[in-house]
């Protein structure tokens, strides 16, 4: 499985500070951007003496520093919101890799749901029946496993992979908590479509010097999906987990074909297709005898008049 990091274009050096290692920040999730992080366990409508034999055999949750991938490079919203709009970068992981320099550290899915499984209630039911030390144990790491790995459905669109780090695993730097990943399990780097000519340098070399694959995100003009342009000028998209080639492309900008044409409907456009639009543009006409303004400030009152 491949694990996708995104980053803000101005910590590529920090990322890339140590020789042989890229550097990961880490937070326990009382400091992560959603305020119900580790609230999906229970019903706390629950029958109060219920809440209070939770609240004993669980306790406060542990605090276990974690780091957030996605499991896709191409979420709008993400490049959006963590690559400081569409500016930064994406690192492509290899899970199997990762897992192999820290068994101690837990991988999964984020679940999005709005509310609690019916599961961990059945579990504090049973526990709180038969008093069993066992039942214990297994309603506490059912709760561990919700907590860390279920988030409110509104954060569906990131779709998240979570590792949960022994704190072993970590180091702490200047008040931050991080977690050096060894550069062998980086597979590819991406650059955003707004990413800057000094950044992409960088990310350039960066890939050169790891011998990782090096990719550039487009915002195509025919699709709503981006595409991915490598190194060597062939085009990618990400489908079914993976950065794969495409049947076909455009041969001009590279967006990905889904017809028999060589070229996208917006690369085949020519003069003539531009001259014969220009004739059948109304507005023109107006425009020609000086009555575009007073024809739209026209129809705008109608507009007006309706929505009153």
């Amino acid at each position: 499985m491949k694990l996708y990091k995104y980053f803000s274009p101005d910590i590529i050096n920090k990322v890339f500070s140590i020789d042989k290692y890229a550097t990961f920040k880490c937070n326990y999730p009382k400091d992560f951007n959603d305020p119900y992080e580790l609230f999906l366990t229970i019903d706390y409508y629950e029958r109060p003496e219920m809440l209070a034999y939770y609240s004993e055999v669980i306790g406060e949750l542990p605090q276990i520093p974690t780091t957030c991938f996605s499991i896709s490079p191409s979420i709008i919203p993400m490049w959006s919101h963590y690559a400081q709009n569409l500016q930064g970068f994406v690192i492509e992981i290899d899970e199997e890799k990762l897992a192999l320099h820290f068994p101690k550290s837990n991988f999964g899915n984020v679940d999005y749901q709005d509310k609690p499984t019916d599961s961990v209630k059945e579990s504090l039911y049973r526990a709180y029946g038969t008093l069993k030390g066992r039942h214990l144990y297994f309603l506490r790491q059912e709760v561990f496993g919700t907590a860390y790995f279920t988030k409110s459905k509104c954060w569906s669109y990131e779709l998240e992979r979570r590792m949960v780090i022994n704190p072993e695993e970590t180091r702490n730097s200047n008040g931050l908590m991080l977690i050096d990943i060894p550069i062998e399990c980086i597979s590819a780097l991406i650059c955003g479509p707004r990413t800057n000519a000094e950044t992409r340098q960088l990310l350039n070399e960066a890939a050169k010097n790891i011998n990782c694959s090096y990719f550039e995100m487009k915002i195509g003009r025919s699709s709503s999906t981006p595409f991915f342009i490598d190194s060597t000028g062939t085009s990618y998209v990400f489908v079914e987990g993976a950065l794969s080639e495409p049947l076909k492309y455009c041969a001009n900008c590279k967006e990905p074909l889904y017809t028999d044409a060589k070229k996208c409907s917006w690369c085949m456009i020519g003069e003539s297709h531009k001259v014969a639009a220009a004739e059948r543009n109304t507005f023109r006409i107006y425009d020609q005898f000086g009555l575009l303004e007073q024809y739209i400030a026209s129809m705008e009152n109608i507009g007006h008049s309706h929505r009153k």
